[in-house]
This record gives structure tokens, sequence and C-alpha cells, in this order.
């Protein structure tokens, strides 16, 4: 911490402002007419203030837990994910009022709600409010963590002139990929609006399908149709009840309607272009949770005004109420909307959590430039070797697993491959990327990827993951790197049974030293098993939705089809 920083962090433990005023429900027009309510909370003070703004679809009355509610860590039966706004209290006592404001159609706001595609709009004509009121000077940020962080970006796009910086944590800036990972449906984003796993549901005003209210009736059925003929989906309790009776049913009809990439999770024609953002902005996640990682660097790497990343430690995630890393929230607020020379803009962008080592250091750069990539080949004996292989499959036949639906049995067969215990301390930072030769006897299945840090004594952090439905294999190599294949989920390309065929697969970024003595793991599987511990770095009711096929997966790993994982080894520097 340097000092400019640490007279900051001084100054900042003492609150300015301990009282507070209150408005409750106020009442704001969107400019379709649509009432937006909220509640404001201000210094008790002479003059005016800046504004953070929480733009929130959980409700403003339950985002008041906070001013009472003691947080709660995970595993813990209170955890509500949900309570996201942030700690009012401690943003009051800095300075800042604090504007609560019930996303359009839940709580108690009027209209239809959009989920993470839409809400940009909204959010400019609720900065331009907020802006023109007697209490606040006319600088307006956002706070708020997830949901939260995706309206920041949503609003930023829109560019309202108030709006003066933003800090989105943890968020989900691309919707299709939030619901669909790799093109495999995950279950969480229904936990956290249906109310299942700890979370709190959405408070819809209505429940609303944009499928069954836009599409013509013949195709809105045809879609209805056509994924009941998807056996992962007709096998699967839940879905095959709400696609056989969509009456009353919402925003989860419409994400099992579209498998694919496209305009209804764009909110628009085209998607998003997040390069439009030039306010500051300052993106942060943490490791462990891989698409809301990859997303945060993405998005920072695009952003084309004063910038800054922060990359925290593995979950568990952060406490509800959200109140963690306030003073770096408050730190950037006050360069920018106070003009404090905090030193916030001093170091270099990138802040990075190394597990392994367990230590915070900054980078100017993504990937590092200093990267050596590296490849880590599948060898027989359940190995992970940087020498590839000398002999041909008559040599060297393939691994693999059957795996059996779980409508059969309860176990998930896996493979896995380790290194030897590394020599000396071994580096890995930046994306990963897995080439895998397979051969499947069915026209589909998951590809589930983890990657472990093993000790001497075979004990296991799970460090990051990576997920790719077989039929979603296709690539867009234009948008692709040799450590990121880009696959743009725009159609299903079945396989044909028999065939080989090379995958490429994303596994999200981490940074990891495997010390001395320890083994870097890769596992292979198509399913989940949802007692398995090691799903502890995920959020609640984090599992994907498992393929039904029973198959058959061969690994092939000999001369001719090289399996291999590109890695991004760090070289040591000093002694």
């Amino acid at each position: 911490m340097d000092t400019k920083e640490k007279d900051w962090h001084e100054l900042i433990s003492q609150p300015m402002h301990k009282k507070m005023k209150v408005l409750k429900d106020v009442s704001i027009r969107a400019r379709d007419g649509v009432r937006l309510a909220g509640n404001v909370y201000l210094p008790d003070v002479e003059g005016k203030s800046p504004a953070l703004l929480a733009y929130q679809p959980f409700g403003k009355k339950h985002e008041e837990m906070a001013f009472w509610f003691p947080p709660q860590t995970r595993p813990s039966h209170l955890w509500d994910g949900n309570l996201e706004a942030g700690d009012t209290r401690y943003v009051v006592a800095r300075g800042y009022a604090h504007v609560v404001v019930d996303v359009r159609g839940t709580g108690e706001s009027e209209g239809e709600f959009t989920d993470i595609m839409g809400g940009g709009e909204d959010v400019y004509d609720v900065v331009e409010w907020v802006a023109a009121q007697p209490w606040c000077d006319g600088n307006v940020g956002m706070i708020g963590i997830s949901f939260l962080a995706a309206m920041q970006v949503n609003g930023a796009l829109e560019q309202p002139p108030h709006l003066k910086a933003i800090f989105p944590e943890g968020g989900h800036y691309d919707a299709y990929r939030l619901h669909y990972h790799g093109g495999i449906l995950w279950l969480m984003p229904r936990a956290a609006s249906e109310g299942r796993g700890g979370d709190s549901a959405i408070p819809l005003r209505a429940v609303v399908s944009v499928m069954r209210k836009t599409l013509p009736k013949e195709e809105f059925e045809r879609r209805i149709k056509e994924r009941l003929q998807d056996p992962d989906i007709r096998n699967y309790p839940n879905y095959h009840q709400m696609l056989n009776y969509p009456a009353g049913k919402g925003m989860w009809l419409d994400v099992l309607l579209n498998p694919y990439d496209g305009p209804y999770w764009w909110g628009s024609e085209k998607p998003k272009d997040f390069r439009t953002i030039k306010i500051p902005v300052h993106y942060g996640a943490q490791w462990g949770r891989g698409w809301v990682t990859d997303e945060a660097i993405d998005r920072f790497l695009e952003a084309q005004g004063p910038k800054r990343l922060v990359l925290r430690r593995p979950p568990p995630m952060q406490e509800r109420p959200f109140h963690e890393f306030h003073d770096e929230i408050i730190r950037w607020y006050d360069h920018w909307l106070k003009s404090k020379d905090t030193g916030v803009m001093d170091t270099p962008p990138i802040k990075l959590f190394v597990q392994g080592i367990n230590e915070y250091r900054y980078e100017n750069e993504w990937p590092l430039a200093r990267t050596n990539w590296t490849k880590f080949y599948l060898r027989s004996r359940h190995r992970l070797l940087p020498e590839p292989e000398q002999f041909d499959a008559a040599s060297v036949p393939p691994d693999g697993f059957y795996q059996p639906p779980l409508s059969v049995t309860n176990r998930v067969l896996s493979v896995s491959y380790a290194t030897p215990p590394f020599e000396e301390d071994v580096e890995v930072t930046g994306p990963i990327a897995l080439y895998l030769h397979a051969v499947i006897d069915t026209e589909d299945t998951n590809w589930i990827i983890r990657m472990f840090d093993v000790d001497p004594q075979n004990r296991k952090v799970a460090l990051t993951s990576g997920w790719l439905k077989a039929s979603h294999r296709e690539v867009d190599e234009a948008k692709s790197k040799p450590w990121a294949p880009y696959h743009p989920h725009v159609r299903s390309l079945p396989v044909t049974p028999g065939e080989m065929v090379e995958y490429p697969i994303k596994i999200h970024a981490l940074s990891n030293v495997f010390r001395r003595g320890h083994s870097m793991e890769l596992e292979i599987r198509n399913n989940e098993d949802p007692f398995d511990p090691l799903l502890g770095i995920l959020p609640p009711d984090a599992f994907h939705l498992n393929t039904m096929r029973a198959t058959v997966h061969k690994i092939y790993r000999d001369r001719d089809h090289a399996s291999y994982l590109l890695l991004p080894v760090i070289p040591r520097t000093g002694g």
C-alpha cells in the first residue's frame, strides 16, 4: 500500500456524517411514463451531495435488511444472494446519497421486467432524475454487485450525461453466456429469480413471457415442440412440465425457448458494444467463478476510458447483505465524483490475487506480456506432461468413460490427468484452452472440465472450470485466439457418432502458483454430481442441465490426435 493510499484509508476510516435523512417511496417517471419506485438516503448536512444509485430487482424494502441484519457467510441457510445494494450507512456516512430503486416490473415499480438484457434506458432516466434533485450536486455513480453490476454497465452504454463513473463487481454482462455455459443450460439464474438455494425470489409484479407475447402462435408452439425433442429437456421433470403447460410461465420459459445466442439475449437486433463506454469504470470479480471473471476481463479490455480491474481471491462469495470492499468503492468515487486525489489511478491498471502464494500484485496488461504459452499433453497412465506422445493410436489407444443417464444411476464418472509433483514453484496466470480429440457414440454430450491444485497429501483445491456442449463446438475463427476459442452458439451441429472430433474448449482464466511438490490435475466429465463438495466455489443451486444420453466417451491422446492444455506459464523472477 503506497503512502497516498494509506493516508486515504486512514481518512476514510473516520465517518464524515453520522446522521441521515430518508426520503421513502419516491416516484420517478421513465420516458414512457412508467413509474419507478425508490428510496433515497441522504447525509444530514447543508448543501448538496454526489449520489450512488443501486438499481436492483429484489425490492427496496428487502434491501433495508442491511440496516439491522448481520452479514452472513456461505454456507448458511440465512445467506441471501439477493441483498446486493450495499451498506447504506457506510455510503451515507462518507458523504454520498444512496438511491435504491426497484427495477421496472419488480417490487413497487410499474412495467414489465426484462431481466439483465434491458434496463439501460431506465437507468439513464433515473440517473438524470437524481442529478436534477435539489439534494444532488449533479455527480452520479452507481453501486451494487452481480445483477446490479450488469445494470451499471447497461446504463453506461446509454451514456447518461450525469453518470460520471461506475464500479461494477461480479456482474453478468452477456445474458446468453450467463444462462448457457458453453451452450449448456445453467440452473442458478432460475434459483436467483424464483427463490431457490437460499436466494430470495425476484418480486415480479406480473409474470410475462416475452416469447409467448411476441411470437406468432405457430412459431411459439414450434419452439415448444422442438425443445421437448431434446432428451436433456424431456427427461428433466421441471422443464417437461413447464413446456407442456406454458401458461403463467415467464422468464425461465423464455430461457428454455432460446438455446442460441441472438436478439432475445441482446435486448435488441444488435449485440451490445461495450467499447462505447468511455466514463471511468472499475471492473472486479472473484477467481473461481470463471464466467464472471472472464466477462469482467473482457469488458475491462473493451473499455475506452479510464479503467481499473481487480481480480479477487476465490469464493466463498461475498457476504450478504453486501458490505465488503466499500472502502475501495468510496476511494474510486471520491476521485471521480469529488475530485479528490486518492491515488486510485497511480498504480498499474490490473490488480490480481495469486492463489498458492496468496498475494495481490499489479500488472499492466492481459494476458501478461511475459507469458510463456506452454502445452501440457494428456498422456497414457493419466499423466499430464509437457512432452507430446510419440506413438500412434494402435500403440496408445484412447482412455474414456461410459456415463449412463442420472435417471438410472447416482454415479458420475470421469477421467483425470495429472502432472508429476512439480520440482519447483510453477505459476499459471491467464486464459486457458483445452484442445480435446474425442469420439462419442451419440449425437451430443456435455464436456465439463475442471482443474485442481493437488498437494502432497492429495488434498484438492478447485481452481477453474470450462464447459462445452458438443453440438456447440463451432468456432468463430475471427474472434478466437489460441488461448481463447470463441464459440458463437448460434446453432447446433449434431456430432456424427463414431467420428473423431477436435473440441476447442475455453477454460476460464486463473492465477495460481503450484508450489513445489504440488500437482496440477485436469478432470473431464459430462455430468455434475449435486453432492460434490468441490462445488463449494459456486453459488447456490449452481448446477448445469445434465445430459440424459447414455454415452461412451473416448479420449484420444496419441501422436496423430494430440489432446492438450494450452497454459499461460509465467516465468520465475529472482532466485
